[in-house]
């Protein structure tokens, strides 16, 4: 099952917030928004400058997106709880309106300081508003700094770096040297992108960087070897987010929930954590007195485990295991 977060319950101050804050924003003003964003996002191509230009642009965004790059990162971050160092420090890069630093503060009440880089003002703005009536003092007195992040991007020392659904909007060689940077910085790296054959390929990448400077995978996979998930397929993991009324009207949705899929990596100093002894990377199968699990194993090879009923206790840890958790339990 998902390990719940450590720290208090954020989820719904940061729902509280949302509503505060978008309430007097009439939904259609925000629907044609919304609409080009989406556009602008899913176009595959790098932006030219910060897509979230205006207020109402911030808005749309923090509306339709917050919630479940919240949702995401706080799986993410969740995964890695006892297995990194829990952290005093965040810094958070091209942060938008902070969704990494609501979800960091809930997964480790022993934050204390974060850091948001953003370069679009709207966002800052925004962020900051919404951070403002946090119950926890790590959300509401985060810094919201202007940054453009480039080539020569420097980091100062800290705990934990995310990136989060970031390197998709930047060139590849800044890319690259963001997650040098991270790695140089920071104890903990953790990079999350859309849970598309392309995310996937951007936190591959950036997987081999940080291994290459020397950090050790803390998850979701079980070593620092090559990953066998090869082919057409692809390694991503998905949480169920909760739809607000705002949020089906401007998606035009009928439901009340949505998949969220992502790529995710964490990667640690050699000796700060282990990696989980496994990973199940789909969705486990199931049919009568029998369970077959899909593991990433620590050796580095994907295996198809099959976990009959005869296996008493381990069958009943199999039907409660979900998608994206460690196997064998602990």
């Amino acid at each position: 099952m998902r390990p719940a977060p450590t720290g208090p319950d954020l989820a719904a101050g940061l729902a509280a917030a949302l509503d505060d804050a978008l309430d007097p924003v009439p939904a259609g003003r925000l629907g044609p928004v919304v609409d080009r964003l989406i556009r602008d996002y899913r176009s595959g191509s790098v932006p030219a400058a910060p897509i979230l230009r205006t207020a109402d642009d911030a808005a749309a965004y923090a509306a339709y997106r917050m919630p479940a790059t919240h949702a995401a990162v706080l799986d993410v971050l969740g995964r890695a709880a006892g297995r990194v160092p829990e952290p005093r420090e965040l810094l958070d890069l091209g942060g938008g309106t902070g969704a990494a630093v609501w979800a960091a503060a809930q997964t480790w009440p022993s934050l204390r300081r974060a850091t948001v880089l953003e370069a679009a003002a709207p966002a800052r703005a925004l962020g900051g508003r919404l951070a403002a009536g946090a119950p926890t003092a790590a959300v509401r007195d985060a810094r919201w700094e202007p940054a453009v992040l480039g080539t020569g991007t420097e980091l100062p020392a800290t705990d934990l770096v995310t990136a989060c659904y970031l390197l998709g909007e930047l060139p590849e060689p800044v890319r690259d040297a963001l997650v040098d940077a991270a790695a140089r910085a920071a104890r903990v790296v953790a990079v999350v992108e859309p849970g598309t054959p392309a995310g996937y390929a951007r936190v591959l990448a950036a997987r081999q960087r940080l291994v290459a400077a020397g950090m050790t995978v803390a998850a979701p996979c079980p070593h620092s070897g090559a990953c066998p998930v090869t082919g057409d397929d692809w390694c991503h993991f998905a949480v169920r987010v909760s739809r607000s009324s705002r949020h089906r009207a401007l998606k035009a949705g009928s439901l009340g929930h949505e998949d969220e899929k992502f790529s995710y990596v964490v990667a640690t100093r050699p000796g700060d954590a282990g990696p989980a002894p496994g990973r199940v990377v789909r969705h486990p199968r199931s049919r009568k007195g029998l369970v077959t699990l899909s593991v990433c194993s620590a050796d580095g090879s994907l295996r198809e485990t099959p976990v009959p009923r005869s296996r008493r206790e381990l069958f009943r840890a199999a039907r409660d295991t979900a998608w994206g958790d460690p196997w064998p339990p602990a």
